[in-house]
């Protein structure tokens, strides 16, 4: 397939390891990054000593005007954006009365903000294309809720209501909207995580890796999901 692919905060992480599963899947896949340029290198490195292709994107998906200037460049490219993939997302935990205001407004803003500054401007090229795939990462954190995390909570529970509502309206077009849903995955988001009192609460006894999160993305990227849309797709080992 010779639609691009774009994901957003694709520099490490589980973003990295779906930039690298699609390219991989045939897609010319373009890396959007915020501000880690030395990452990006890596991961477009990597992919291309395997026959792959990345072409770099630097912009804040939060930013409305940056986002907007980038993308209008990317379509410029007679190669379409067929695959989106909404991955862009920052924590700042703190138990709710010590939660400011700049760190809900961040986590909100990168999340759903992006999700619409993203999303938005390539929904009716493939609307009149009649042919597209958008998958918004979510957390198993904003279907069950989780302490210490109002605000990314919040943040993932709205990128899935705006999943089934964006797949209620694209679906007659060939377009599919879904999410995935990543429980306890192994990357620098856990950080000092206390893995003794998480451990226990997962049936599969280990953390994920990415590249398990990234397989479920390529999956629903691929005609073999063609008639799955709206749904949440959860990668936890059994979590929930």
């Amino acid at each position: 397939m010779s639609v691009r692919a774009l994901v957003t905060g694709g520099s490490r992480g589980i973003g990295a390891a779906i930039v690298e599963a699609l390219a991989q899947a045939g897609h010319p896949v373009v890396l959007n990054y915020r501000e880690n340029h030395d990452a990006a290198r890596a991961v477009k490195a990597r992919v291309e000593a395997a026959g792959g292709q990345v072409q770099l994107s630097q912009f804040d998906v939060a930013d409305a005007a940056a986002t907007a200037k980038a993308i209008e460049g990317l379509l410029a490219d007679e190669r379409p954006i067929g695959v989106v993939v909404n991955n862009a997302g920052v924590a700042r935990d703190a138990a709710f009365p010590s939660l400011e205001s700049e760190a809900w407004n961040l986590v909100l803003r990168t999340t759903l903000d992006g999700f619409y500054n993203v999303t938005r401007p390539l929904v009716m090229p493939m609307v009149r294309r009649k042919w597209g795939r958008i998958i918004n990462i979510s957390s198993v954190s904003g279907i069950a809720g989780v302490r210490g995390q109002v605000n990314y909570s919040a943040a993932k529970a709205g990128i899935i209501g705006a999943t089934k509502a964006l797949a209620q309206e694209l679906a007659k077009r060939n377009i599919t909207v879904n999410a995935v849903a990543p429980g306890m995955i192994e990357t620098e988001m856990m950080g000092a995580a206390p893995l003794d009192r998480i451990m226990p609460l997962i049936p599969m006894q280990r953390l994920g890796q990415p590249r398990e999160v990234a397989d479920a993305v390529a999956f629903l990227a691929s005609e073999r999901a063609s008639y799955i849309t709206g749904q949440v797709l959860v990668v936890s080992g059994g979590l929930l």
